[in-house]
């Protein structure tokens, strides 16, 4: 195994010595690596003067840790164009000719590759975090602890993982530089919005979150070099000049994955989405397995939010149902479709999601909903309430509909991620995408719009009578 990684190695080797070589490329990241921590130590000190004058030291204290991610978290940013570069610059300089005439293998180059890319990042991110504690200690501002520090370290190590595959996916997919400086930014905006979400974390203390952020950038770190390892190939990479945006091959790539060898609309039920379904038979499964898990997961948090109620809140409670549910009933064509619309708008979301994180980040508002309900039922018991009767009257009615809509939607999603990351010979990225996409379409319109449209009807005109039959005998 190590002799098949030794050709990736010496490419590293390669590539890592000619970029320390390069003083365009070294002056800039030293530059600015040194200046860069000296402003957060300058920034460190004057703040937490500041906030010591309010007697709001916890601050301050999260703050310092606030300011070393960020100084790890710029030396990657600005390296990314030599990510970037990677495959496309030498392609345009004409210098990856002899590389790619190598019997190197295709995994073995593009591993060789990535590991180069990775170096600098990470050798200009420890460097400025190293000049930042140094002038901590110098200015006599206390360092984050020990169990803190390591966690920054391994946040910045994932995070410069993640840009910089993502980036040498798409130096190896664009023909230009240009081009792949464009696309960068649905790397580092992202990126810099999850930047973002973990410095509110951070400044609330909650840093065991951080180290799930770490464990999930650290899987999708896996697939986006497994999405580059499946779909690179030497052969497109030379012959491959431009790409043009071909409206007519995508319409007839997605059309063709939405309706199959259908010729009308029955055959295209009683043929193409069974089929469909079927493909997706692993991808229900795992969703379904982690709708179970979420419910769990939900009551086990009513050990951590509690609300007691007394009998007279219980009783308000119950009196407020009632009046609502006594209303709904007569609600309009209007009240269902407010409903589907909410409903759906939740397969929309966890689509987006999916697209933008592989499939991964498309089964969240599934654990949510699924979480949710586990906790209220907990709730419901805690409070000396019958959790069955409220499951029967309130969520089973319409939601042996509603659940599985929601687990087909977020399923396909999930497949159409794993297809991404699937080797293929036969397909690149991007027709690979949009027959994913045609596919959710295909189960969306076939499949889930119907059960939506049936559990918004039951959920306006039937849930509410079956509620208030069941309520009077909850005790």
């Amino acid at each position: 195994m190590a002799a098949e990684f030794r050709p990736a190695f010496a490419i590293t080797v390669r590539e890592v010595r000619d970029q320390f070589r390069d003083w365009r490329i070294i002056f800039p990241i030293l530059a600015l690596t040194l200046f860069f921590p000296f402003l957060m130590n300058f920034t460190a000190r004057r703040l937490l003067d500041f906030v010591n004058q309010y007697g709001a030291s916890l601050i301050g204290e999260r703050l310092v840790p606030f300011l070393m991610m960020i100084v790890g978290f710029f030396p990657i940013s600005v390296s990314l164009v030599i990510a970037l570069e990677s495959f496309v610059g030498e392609k345009e300089r004409g210098s990856i000719e002899p590389l790619l005439s190598t019997p190197l293998k295709d995994w073995q180059l593009y591993v060789g590759k990535l590991l180069s890319s990775v170096v600098p990042p990470l050798v200009g991110s420890f460097f400025g975090m190293a000049v930042y504690m140094a002038g901590l200690v110098a200015r006599d501002v206390p360092l984050p602890p020990a169990d803190l520090t390591l966690l920054i370290f391994c946040l910045t190590i994932v995070q410069a993982v993640v840009m910089v595959s993502g980036a040498v996916v798409i130096s190896s997919q664009a023909t230009s530089i240009r081009a792949a400086n464009l696309l960068a930014s649905f790397i580092i905006i992202p990126i810099a919005l999850l930047i973002q979400a973990e410095s509110v974390v951070m400044f609330w203390g909650n840093y065991a979150t951080l180290w799930w952020c770490v464990f999930g950038l650290f899987v999708f770190a896996i697939l986006l070099t497994r999405v580059g390892l499946s779909h690179f190939r030497r052969e497109e990479l030379l012959g491959r000049e431009i790409d043009v945006l071909n409206i007519h091959w995508g319409g007839s790539v997605f059309i063709k994955a939405f309706k199959g060898e259908a010729r009308n609309i029955g055959e295209w039920y009683r043929r193409e989405v069974p089929k469909s379904l079927k493909r997706m038979r692993l991808a229900i499964l795992l969703t379904s397995f982690i709708a179970v898990i979420s419910v769990f997961l939900g009551m086990n948090q009513i050990q951590s939010i509690y609300i007691p109620m007394n009998n007279t809140s219980l009783q308000e409670m119950e009196k407020n149902i009632q009046t609502a549910f006594q209303v709904i009933p007569g609600g309009s064509v209007t009240v269902v479709l407010s409903i589907f619309w909410q409903n759906f708008r939740v397969i929309l979301i966890s689509l987006l999601l999916g697209a933008l994180s592989f499939g991964i980040l498309g089964v969240i508002p599934l654990v949510a909903s699924m979480g949710v309900a586990g906790y209220l039922l907990s709730f419901l018991s805690m409070n000396g309430l019958s959790p069955a009767q409220y499951l029967i009257g309130f969520i089973l009615p319409h939601g042996i509909f509603e659940i599985p809509a929601l687990i087909i939607g977020c399923a396909a999603v999930l497949r159409g991620g794993a297809l991404l990351a699937a080797p293929d010979e036969e397909r690149n990225i991007g027709q690979t995408f949009i027959e994913s996409v045609g596919e959710w379409c295909k189960l969306v319109v076939g499949v889930v719009i119907p059960l939506l449209i049936i559990a918004a009807c039951v959920e306006v005109w039937v849930t509410p009578r079956i509620a208030m039959v069941l309520i009077p005998l909850i005790p």
